[in-house]
C-alpha cells in the first residue's frame, strides 16, 4: 500500500501531469482520446503518451479501445483507495483533519430552488437550450443559469427561433462570461454540469460554495454537417430528456455519492445521438 500510494503522489507531482489527470476527472466518465488531451494541454504526442503511461502505470487512469483510438478516463476507484490510504493510515481517521461528514443534498423546492450553471464554450447554443429547458421543466423547483469560457456575444438566431417555436420565453437569455458567477454578489451554485468537451478540458474557477459538477457532453450542433437547424432540434432533444431525468430524481432519498453517480449516468443518455462534427481542416 505504501509503495503504491508514493507511487501516485509522485505521479501526480508532476504539473503537466496532474493537469492530465484533473482533466479526465472533469471529463469522467468519458473516455478521451489521447490526441484530445494532447491539443488540450499544448503537448507534443510524445511527451502526452508518455505522461499518460505513467498515469496508467501507476493505476490513476484506465485505457481502453473503441476501433483503432485508444481512449484515457480516471480511474475513480482506484483514486478513493489512494484517499482511503492516505485518510487511514497517514491521519488515523481523525475527523477533525480528514473526513468531512456527508450530509443529504438539498431537496430542490419552491422555498429553495437549486441554482444550477450550464458550461459550454460559446454559450450561443447548448448551454442556453439546457437553461430554458431546466427553467422550463423545473416547475420552481431549479434556478437555471449558463455561461460560456469564451462566450460568443449573443445566442445563436437558430437557437432561439427553435426555442421560440417551442413555447419558450428567450427574453432573458444572453451570453455571459464566467466571471459573472465568481462575483461576491453571483448566486452560488449548486450543481455545475459542462456540456460541451472544451469547456471540460479547460480550468474554470473555483466556484463559490463548492457545486457538484457532472459532465453531459454534446457536440456542437453549430458545427454539424448539412442541417444545423436539424442539429440544434436534436441537441435539443437530448437535453430536454436528460433534463427531465434529472429532476425527477429523488432527491430525499440520495446521498452526495449517489446524486454524482446519477449525475454522471445521466451524462451518458443519448450519446449516440450526438450531431456530426464538420471536418477539422
Amino acid at each position: 500500500m505504501e509503495i503504491k500510494i508514493t507511487n501516485q503522489l509522485a505521479a501526480l507531482a508532476h504539473p503537466k501531469r496532474l493537469a492530465m489527470f484533473r482533466l479526465l476527472m472533469r471529463r469522467y466518465p468519458d473516455g478521451v482520446p489521447a490526441g484530445e488531451i494532447s491539443t488540450a494541454l499544448e503537448l507534443k504526442a510524445n511527451t502526452a503518451s508518455s505522461y499518460l503511461s505513467r498515469l496508467k502505470q501507476v493505476g490513476l487512469i484506465a485505457q481502453t479501445r473503441t476501433g483503432t483510438t485508444l481512449r484515457y478516463s480516471a480511474n475513480v476507484p482506484m483514486l478513493r483507495g489512494l484517499f482511503d490510504g492516505l485518510l487511514s493510515g497517514c491521519c488515523q481517521n481523525r475527523p477533525d483533519i480528514c473526513l468531512r461528514p456527508t450530509s443529504q443534498f438539498t431537496i430542490p423546492s419552491i422555498e429553495r430552488p437549486l441554482n444550477v450553471l450550464f458550461l459550454c464554450s460559446g454559450n450561443s447554443a447548448r448551454s442556453i437550450l439546457a437553461e430554458t429547458l431546466l427553467t422550463s421543466i423545473g416547475g420552481g423547483k431549479f434556478q437555471a443559469f449558463s455561461a460560456g469560457t469564451t462566450p460568443s456575444g449573443a445566442p445563436h438566431s437558430e437557437v432561439l427561433a427553435l426555442l421560440t417555436r417551442n413555447g419558450h420565453s428567450v427574453d432573458s437569455l444572453a451570453s455571459k462570461p464566467l466571471d459573472v458567477f465568481t462575483a461576491p454578489d453571483a448566486p452560488t451554485m449548486d450543481i455545475a454540469f459542462t456540456v460541451c468537451d472544451q469547456a471540460a478540458n479547460e480550468e474554470c474557477p473555483t466556484w463559490p460554495g463548492h457545486p457538484m459538477k457532472a459532465h453531459w457532453g454534446l457536440s456542437d450542433p453549430l458545427l454539424a454537417i448539412g442541417n444545423i437547424p436539424r442539429a440544434i432540434e436534436q441537441t435539443y432533444d437530448i437535453l430536454k430528456n436528460r433534463i427531465e431525468s434529472f429532476t425527477a430524481l429523488p432527491f430525499d432519498r440520495l446521498d452526495p455519492p449517489s446524486l454524482q453517480h446519477h449525475l454522471d449516468d445521466l451524462g451518458q443518455k443519448n450519446t449516440s445521438e450526438k450531431p456530426l462534427r464538420k471536418p477539422i481542416t
